[in-house]
């Protein structure tokens, strides 16, 4: 993020808090496959992904979950929590459809709905926090990882395996793993694909907590926003973003290049041949 983001943001956070300390205002979600609540006492929102049965990313659910977060940055809300309304997934990744013979131009939207999305959620200037109430790989996992906390239940999985599905992670969702992970755990984790289940998650600081039901999760990520009661909430948020300044930097520059290579991967004959097979597997699996 350079100095004139950097100003900009700044400009942004004091208006938006400037004159508003004591204000709460409710949040109201037009998307179709999200919906917001906001808890009128704290002023936090719960952002619920609500493409069931396992919230797979879509063009769809990203737009929605992008449109949120502006609402929820708008609303002057005091947190956002995004969670999931099925019982056993948080989110199962990108959409697969969406990447198999695809229609070019939705393919690009696609994506940079993608880019934007996630550029809203690991820069928001509202804290953020995950209430993982499901198995989250990939996708999945990058939507958790952007927030700044997460709370995750027990007996469900989390990581980056795109390796197994015979996908390169790209750059930003490496440099997000780096932001919660050490070097070294973040680089094994990535090479081989591996899932971390909810304990592992925790003992090696992929999550922060474990909870015994979404109700706890939900109520633990409160917590952690009660954490910034007597902190100032424009500095706290310019300090979060120039932490974050240079990963998001980084895609801010190179997007048009970052489209370029998913969609010259993507297409390769080998790669739809991939997506097809375990497409296949899939339905085998349902029957």
């Amino acid at each position: 993020m350079n100095r004139a983001m950097i100003m900009s943001a700044a400009k942004n956070l004091l208006t938006r808090y400037g004159s508003t300390k004591n204000n709460i205002y409710r949040c109201m979600s037009t998307g179709k496959l999200t919906t917001v609540d906001v808890n009128e006492k704290s002023g936090v929102a719960v952002l619920t992904m609500n493409r069931l049965p396992v919230n797979g990313l879509n063009l769809e659910l990203l737009r929605d979950i992008r449109n949120d977060i502006d609402e929820i940055e708008g609303n002057k809300c005091r947190g956002l929590i995004l969670t999931s309304a099925s019982s056993s997934v948080f989110s199962a990744g990108l959409d697969i459809m969406e990447m198999y013979k695809p229609n070019q131009d939705r393919l690009k939207e696609f994506w940079t709905t993608l880019q934007d999305t996630w550029l809203a959620l690991y820069g928001s200037s509202v804290p953020t926090a995950a209430a993982i109430n499901g198995h989250s790989p990939a996708g999945g996992c990058l939507l958790a990882t952007s927030c700044e906390y997460r709370v995750m239940l027990p007996k469900f999985t989390i990581g980056l395996n795109e390796t197994k599905l015979g996908i390169v992670a790209p750059k930003w969702f490496m440099a997000t793993f780096c932001n919660v992970l050490p070097r070294r755990v973040a680089e094994m984790a990535l090479t081989q694909g591996k899932m971390f289940s909810s304990e592992e998650a925790l003992k090696v600081g992929l999550v922060d907590e474990l909870a015994q039901s979404k109700e706890e999760a939900i109520e633990k990520c409160q917590q952690f926003f009660a954490t910034f009661a007597k902190t100032n909430p424009f500095a706290r948020a310019m300090t979060k973003q120039q932490f974050r300044s240079k990963d998001l930097q980084q895609l801010e520059d190179e997007k048009a290049q970052d489209l370029e290579a998913f969609l010259f991967f993507v297409n390769q004959p080998s790669v739809q041949k991939g997506l097809g097979i375990y497409l296949d597997s899939l339905k085998a699996k349902t029957k």
